[in-house]
């Protein structure tokens, strides 16, 4: 980096990504970010009548984490700077294509890494490592690390060491602002000596194969998992939300979306009702972990809903009654707004002025 780097950058506008979904518009980050994956989980979801499907129930809680796998692993398939790479995100959100993914999603749960083939894309072979255990604190994948690398570093016990923020306002006008600001790992990313700084802007989840759409490269995003969301209706702003959390956010806020959406959960009720994530395909994290088959879920549910994804053959790991996700979200209709926090980890707060 040198002074001409910092000179020349200037900030800029995009298109958002959107997908249509009961009646709404949702808007997302771009491939630079994991944010299409939410809409491409909704794709997905499309084909089931999930209204019917119980929040705590196994059917419920099955589809949507198989969802989650499928529409991850297109994420780590194809997911990158749209300035540097060509990343074929119109396909992965075509109904065609995901009506093809869904017929992978049956009964049991999947134990597999798989990508779907798009004509003309190589996909990019990345390891699958294990837990270094010279690293403070462990990996993060689980979404409740130690304290030491990745995020968030909210221990099971809820001790907290530094996370990532998450902002949604709306004003009297029926404006609103959606924003997830993290500067990246600092405690776990290296000084280097010869450039004088260590690494930030997320530069720790480049990838290093030579061709992966996420690779280094000068002046390059890293593909992100910071992941605000926005629904309009009729195109106006109906809603914003998003959560701290790496991976899982594009899980948390789906699990609250869809209990507000499908089961007429209001905005506070969903984002209190009981959470589950998935940690099955890599983590965007060092050491990337990927942990096949996993299911993350509150010790909340019904031991019969437990008992049954178990036959499924999700492995289960319990969390306490309220330790998955730190969501908050806004809305306006009718004239009228409001604001929701998730009362995990005593971080977030819905405010009026």
């Amino acid at each position: 980096i040198n002074g001409g780097d910092l000179s020349k950058w200037r900030a800029w506008e995009e298109h958002p990504a959107t997908f249509e979904y009961a009646g709404l518009t949702i808007a997302k980050c771009g491939p630079w970010n994991q944010g299409p994956a939410f809409l491409q989980q909704l794709a997905l979801l499309a084909g089931y009548d999930l209204a019917r499907m119980p929040i705590t129930g196994p059917d419920f809680i099955h589809t949507v984490t198989e969802a989650a796998k499928l529409a991850f692993a297109d994420r780590e398939a194809y997911y990158g700077d749209p300035n540097f790479v060509n990343v074929p995100l119109s396909q992965l959100l075509d109904k065609k294509y995901n009506d093809e993914r869904r017929k992978l999603i049956t009964d049991k749960a999947s134990l597999e890494q798989r990508p779907g083939s798009i004509e003309g894309f190589k996909i990019i072979d990345t390891p699958v490592t294990g837990k270094d255990e010279n690293i403070e604190g462990g990996s993060a994948a689980n979404g409740m690390s130690s304290g030491g690398v990745g995020e968030p570093t909210v221990r099971r016990d809820g001790f907290t060491k530094g996370d990532t923020v998450h902002l949604d306002t709306v004003d009297k006008d029926g404006n609103m602002l959606t924003a997830t600001p993290s500067g990246g790992w600092y405690q776990s990313s290296p000084y280097i000596p010869d450039v004088g700084f260590c690494l930030g802007s997320r530069a720790q989840m480049f990838w290093l194969q030579e061709g992966h759409p996420s690779a280094l490269a000068p002046g390059k995003r890293p593909r992100a998992t910071l992941s605000p969301s926005m629904a309009l209706r009729d195109g106006e702003p109906y809603m914003c939300f998003g959560t701290p959390g790496g991976d899982q956010q594009d899980q948390w806020t789906l699990n609250a979306f869809l209990y507000h959406i499908h089961h007429g959960l209001n905005l506070q009720e969903a984002l209190e009702a009981p959470m589950f994530h998935t940690d099955h395909f890599r983590s965007s994290f060092y050491p990337r972990e990927a942990k096949p088959g996993s299911l993350t879920i509150e010790n909340r549910y019904p031991k019969e809903t437990m008992d049954e994804l178990k036959k499924r053959g999700h492995v289960i790991e319990l969390g306490p009654e309220w330790s998955l996700g730190r969501t908050t979200a806004v809305s306006r209709k009718d004239g009228i707004i409001r604001a929701a926090a998730s009362p995990r980890g005593q971080q977030g707060y819905a405010v009026a002025r």
